[in-house]
């Protein structure tokens, strides 16, 4: 018998924050410009861990499966903050009132609710719960992270990661606090890029704040390597990273990581060490390399060089600056990962997915981080306009992220796909 797919209703809330199913109409999802009911095969049980956004200044819409139109109603849209782990295949449907506040840097899912639970237009792309914290009781992390603070107190990187666990909830800094998984290890005050969706900094007339604060010191290679050999105490695959939400663009302090790389590998260190970058220095990638890296995740929000300088707004670097790095990685043994930041009918358009596989197919990339684009959608709707590429007519329609993905898989059989830095065993970093 055919498993039966639900057709969740619209969902929305009143002015004091009470959320209700509308009793007729249904969920519709935003994909691009476009409005429409979410396929059968996309809709999954909203997942443990996501929040629920009410959305100032936009009105719910929802559709009419007697009529086939799109109603409008005068209540508060809502929104699905997915768990990480899990990649937005729709964002919410909604009416933008005059005079709305351009929303906050987090990605907006399209939500409904169908029997007793809510369903969120979306796919699991990883099963590592590595950002997962359902059972851990936060007296662990606090007890953690003070622990930290009280055997390195002069060691400012790690009272500030000490700090983001205690204060701001950062996933990465819980993880250390814990002594598992990934270590974060933040290094950059500044950044050679403007991102629209810059986390740790925005221009004041932007609209909106950004989400973490940015590191406001040069951490040294002793105090690097000290976080790092201490995470390896705990975590028996250890994975340690440069360029995190708090900071710039790692590249800009290559010396200090290389330096730090250099020393913990020549004390024994083990694990994956890995830098988060948007790849703007190519020759700084090769030492990376050379002083023990691991892996390179390069930040991308489209194959397309005039999207992604249009998102990305680079200073003194281009996007074949971009490609030469993804060339000189691979050359130097790196595993290559490309953060590729997926916005439903933007990315999984024919266009996108011709220039995304090519450049996958020229330089071999090993693994696809599918992660949402954290921005008002509206906003980067605009910016895609602005660019000039939502001329093409390849990107008029949507194929879907599950199409996306296994289309790009078809073209490019070595691929692997997820949403976190894997770890790589002895033999996959040899």
């Amino acid at each position: 018998m055919a498993e039966h797919k639900p057709r969740p209703k619209l969902v929305f809330a009143d002015e004091t924050g009470n959320i209700y199913d509308h009793p007729d109409l249904e969920m519709l999802v935003r994909r691009g410009d476009r409005l429409e009911p979410p396929r059968p095969d996309e809709i999954i049980p909203l997942p443990p861990e996501s929040e629920l956004f009410l959305l100032p200044g936009r009105d719910a819409l929802g559709f009419d499966p007697e009529t086939g139109e799109i109603e409008r109603l005068e209540d508060r849209a809502v929104a699905a903050f997915v768990c990480p782990g899990h990649t937005l295949s729709g964002t919410a449907a909604y009416a933008t009132r005059d005079g709305a506040p351009v929303l906050p840097l987090f990605a907006y899912g399209a939500v409904g609710f169908s029997g007793d639970r809510f369903f969120v237009a979306a796919v699991k792309v990883d099963e590592d719960r590595r950002q997962v914290f359902t059972g851990i009781a936060q007296d662990r992390i606090i007890k953690g992270a003070r622990a930290l603070q009280a055997k390195y107190p002069k060691n400012r990187l790690l009272m500030h990661l000490a700090g983001c666990a205690l204060t701001s909830c950062c996933p990465a800094a819980r993880n250390l606090a814990l002594g598992r998984f990934e270590a974060p290890l933040p290094t950059s005050r500044v950044c050679n890029a403007r991102c629209i969706g810059c986390l740790s900094l925005q221009d004041q007339d932007s609209g909106f704040p950004s989400t973490q604060n940015r590191i406001d010191f040069r951490p040294t290679a002793a105090e690097i390597v000290e976080v790092m050999q201490e995470h390896s105490r705990h975590e028996r695959r250890p994975v340690y990273s440069f360029g995190q939400g708090c900071e710039g663009e790692p590249l800009t302090e290559a010396a200090v990581i290389c330096e730090a790389v250099t020393r913990f590998r020549r004390e024994g260190g083990q694990g994956t060490v890995n830098i988060n970058t948007n790849a703007s220095f190519p020759d700084r990638v090769e030492a990376f390399a050379k002083a023990g890296g691991s892996s390179i995740r390069v930040s991308l929000s489209s194959a397309d060089p005039a999207l992604y300088e249009a998102y990305y707004r680079p200073k003194g670097y281009g996007f074949s600056d971009v490609r030469e790095s993804i060339r000189r990685a691979k050359a130097a043994g790196l595993f290559v990962s490309l953060n590729f930041l997926f916005f439903p009918g933007v990315s999984d358009t024919e266009a996108e997915l011709a220039a995304l596989a090519a450049l996958v197919e020229e330089y071999r990339v090993d693994f696809i981080q599918l992660r949402n684009l954290n921005l008002d959608p509206e906003l980067y709707l605009s910016v895609a306009a602005q660019s000039g590429v939502m001329t093409d007519p390849a990107r008029l329609a949507s194929m879907g992220l599950r199409n996306f993905r296994k289309r790009l898989k078809k073209a490019c059989p070595w691929l692997r796909f997820g949403y976190f830095n894997p770890y790589l065993d002895a033999a996959a970093e040899a």
